[in-house]
């Protein structure tokens, strides 16, 4: 059971699937940073224990594994369909695509580590107020060769040619790269554009509302 309920509560609620990322909690924390309640829950949550809490939005965390290997932490496929917005992150970015039909390979070349400066090709929604060529922190060995139908790319860096993607009838979005981190320059817009601009959270998250 949870300690806040979603469904009863009138404030908004952002829940993060953790796929065993060192950084679920940190997302979890961001996202109250932003005067937005979450809470962190296990990949294996069902698509109909989600929508029973009603949430806002859902983060899919990062995560150590390849999506295409035997074993991979995988999420209820039903989640795609409850007309809740989705940000994955890293893996939870890489889990989307692979769930709905894209591709994800081992990266070609080199993998991506560290810092990297980021390119936009859109700046609409989920990258709105991003400064062009700010810098992210990457940590990856996999790259998405091809997207799933419906989804386009939003921006890009040197290794890495699908940074951040969505499909916009869907409400899905995917960042290869961690908006959480101290290490990515405008992570927070991302958070900030992803609860307010995309799931219509409200800073509704306070001490006051702690305390009640």
């Amino acid at each position: 059971m949870l300690d806040f309920d979603l469904k009863t509560s009138r404030k908004s609620a952002i829940i993060i699937l953790d796929f065993g990322s060192q950084y679920s909690e940190l997302i979890a924390r961001r996202v109250r940073e932003a005067q937005v309640f979450s809470v962190v829950m296990s990949h294996r949550t069902s698509a109909n224990e989600l929508r029973a809490l009603s949430p806002k939005g859902i983060i899919l965390s990062g995560g150590p594994n390849s999506v295409y290997a035997d074993g991979a932490l995988m999420c209820d496929k039903s989640i795609w369909d409850l007309d809740v917005p989705v940000l994955g992150v890293c893996y939870g970015m890489q889990l989307m695509v692979h769930q709905l039909g894209g591709c994800v390979q081992a990266a070609t070349g080199k993998a991506e580590y560290g810092k990297a400066p980021l390119e936009i090709d859109d700046s609409t929604s989920l990258l709105k107020n991003v400064v062009n060529g700010s810098t992210m922190w990457m940590s990856h060995g996999d790259s998405v060769k091809e997207l799933p139908e419906g989804f386009a790319c939003l921006a890009h860096t040197e290794n890495t040619p699908t940074a951040a993607i969505a499909s916009y009838s869907r409400n899905l979005y995917g960042v290869q790269f961690h908006p959480e981190v101290i290490h990515s320059t405008c992570g927070i817009e991302i958070i900030r554009n992803f609860v307010y601009e995309i799931c219509g959270c409200k800073s509704d998250w306070t001490p006051n509302a702690f305390i009640d």
